[in-house]
């Protein structure tokens, strides 16, 4: 895995990335001085040659001696039907072909064959899949692995730490920085997340945030076990009470780039973080409780998209709260009939302890609306399977009442390829979520599994309201967002490998930044 990348203005390397269109018929001039011996012009004009939207193919010119010894040639499909998202791939594909040739210098030129696709979109989805595909996660990595086939990304390699070093057209560099300085906070929140549970519990997740906030100007606050019993956060004590360490609410703040700014009203993102799942009493099957440390997933993209708001000094105060418990057994672990109370005075009979992410995002958000009185609330959490049985691993589902934030919210996943559909939210579901002997239960699948992951959200809603007020659910400008779906992934593909995705950092950032 490359230690850094980085952007440079040199244009001496031997290896150099240009982009065509598959329906490419000429070669275009600002690439005829890489024509030697006329290995482009030749291949453009072979039928094998392909183009296609996210394929790269190598070539080694004859004539230039000296100049050039590897010709990358990234495919951006179709010129009418272009999308970022084929850059982002065939860019990602370069990372692993210079893994394996141990290139240290790459200029990528892409502004000249790009035709109408802007320097900005360009930029942006080069530095994506770069970034992206720049993470293997080997920190766990013992004797026995060092000659073992799945080092190096699947280069049958020890992996090697090296430092690679991209020249990029001048109109395109700002956005292409930009883009790994994001894609280096998604990368953070992968190694979090993929951290295992025996080392990544609760008092790691704030070890970790406090030193990343002292490292980008972030001011960042703990409200412990102790507080959390002081104000009455019922949900994130009863989860994470059985668990290895206490259970902590991590808040960090950006508080934008002048005085002004720190006064208005913040944005306030929300992630759950269970960083170890069983289920509790209501205990998952061995087949759902591998791969639990992914629990924590939603909490993981908060604390990366902070980084990179704080590192791209975004003009926007931005409040981000991470929720974080271990979901344990013991004989002081929370039950199914217990009926506890949240902050904001709302009572909750369990029905299903393994409903858990919930009760933790309940204090959180109820907390931060009461505190911090947000302009807008977008919390994240891998929720429920349900979501993933509606939308698969393809996008992440939605729940958001307000047309301004929705539209926000879609327009920032089109632009990163983290996409998102909206589900319904009405009356009716939260009425789902009324309790016997409380105000609600977690959970009333004991009655219907309808609806499933719309009953996720329904809950939340009683705690998203103005001042955490759960008489007034949907009066506050709220997006849920159940990542369960697109939060890891069990296979390999050319920008992400197998394990977490990071999904949400680049979502957030770029809604934040477009605010």
């Amino acid at each position: 895995m490359y230690q850094s990348i980085r952007s440079t203005a040199s244009s001496a390397n031997r290896a150099v990335a240009i982009a065509l269109y598959a329906d490419t018929k000429r070669l275009p001039v600002g690439y005829s001085d890489l024509d030697h011996g006329g290995v482009l012009t030749k291949a453009i004009k072979r039928a094998e040659f392909s183009a296609a939207a996210g394929e790269l193919s190598v070539l080694y010119p004859t004539g230039g001696a000296g100049k050039v010894e590897r010709l990358y040639v990234l495919g951006l499909g179709n010129r009418k039907k272009f999308k970022a998202e084929s850059l982002r791939t065939a860019s990602a594909r370069l990372v692993r072909a210079a893994w394996k040739a141990e290139l240290k210098n790459i200029d990528l030129r892409l502004i000249p064959g790009a035709g109408k696709a802007d320097a900005d979109t360009i930029g942006r989805a080069a530095g994506d899949g770069i970034a992206l595909a720049n993470f293997h996660f080997d920190h766990f990595a013992g004797s026995a692995a060092t000659s073992g086939a799945s080092r190096g990304a699947g280069t049958g390699k020890k992996t090697k730490r090296l430092n690679l070093s991209v020249t990029i057209d001048s109109e395109a560099r700002s956005a292409f920085k930009r883009a790994l300085t994001v894609g280096e906070s998604a990368n953070l929140a992968r190694r979090l997340a993929a951290t295992p549970p025996n080392v990544a519990n609760p008092r790691y997740l704030v070890d970790e945030c406090r030193k990343m906030s002292r490292q980008v100007g972030l001011k960042c606050s703990i409200i412990d076990a102790k507080k959390a019993k002081q104000l009455k956060m019922g949900g994130l004590l009863a989860v994470g009470k059985a668990g290895s360490t206490p259970p902590a609410m991590i808040i960090m703040e950006w508080p934008g780039k002048t005085a002004a700014q720190s006064k208005k009203p913040p944005i306030m993102l929300v992630g759950k973080a269970i960083t170890f799942d069983t289920g509790g009493y209501s205990l998952k099957p061995p087949s759902g409780m591998a791969g639990m440390k992914y629990d924590k997933c939603g909490g993981m993209a908060v604390i990366g998209a902070m980084q990179s708001i704080a590192k791209l000094k975004l003009p926007r105060r931005v409040i981000g709260i991470v929720a974080a418990a271990e979901n344990m057994v013991d004989s002081g672990a929370y039950r199914p009939d217990d009926i506890i109370t949240f902050c904001n005075g709302v009572t909750c009979e369990v029905t299903n302890t393994d409903a858990e992410g919930r009760l933790v995002l309940a204090d959180a958000l109820a907390y931060g609306c009461k505190t911090y009185k947000p302009e807008a609330v977008i919390d994240l959490a891998t929720l429920t399977g349900g979501v993933v049985v509606a939308l698969g691993s393809i996008c992440a589902g939605m729940f958001c009442g307000d047309k301004k934030l929705r539209t926000r919210l879609f327009d920032a996943g089109d632009a990163t390829g983290e996409r998102l559909w909206n589900l319904p939210l009405w009356d009716e579901h939260r009425d789902l979520m009324r309790g016997h002997h409380s105000d609600i239960v977690n959970s009333s699948v004991k009655v219907s599994r309808e609806c499933h992951p719309i009953q996720g959200a329904a809950f939340l809603s009683f705690f998203a309201a103005p001042n955490g007020d759960a008489t007034k659910p949907g009066d506050i400008s709220w997006a849920h967002l159940d990542i369960a779906g697109v939060a890891d992934t069990n296979k390999d593909s050319p920008m992400i490998e197998k394990g977490p995705t990071g999904f949400g950092v680049r979502l957030l950032t770029r809604a934040v930044e477009t605010w």
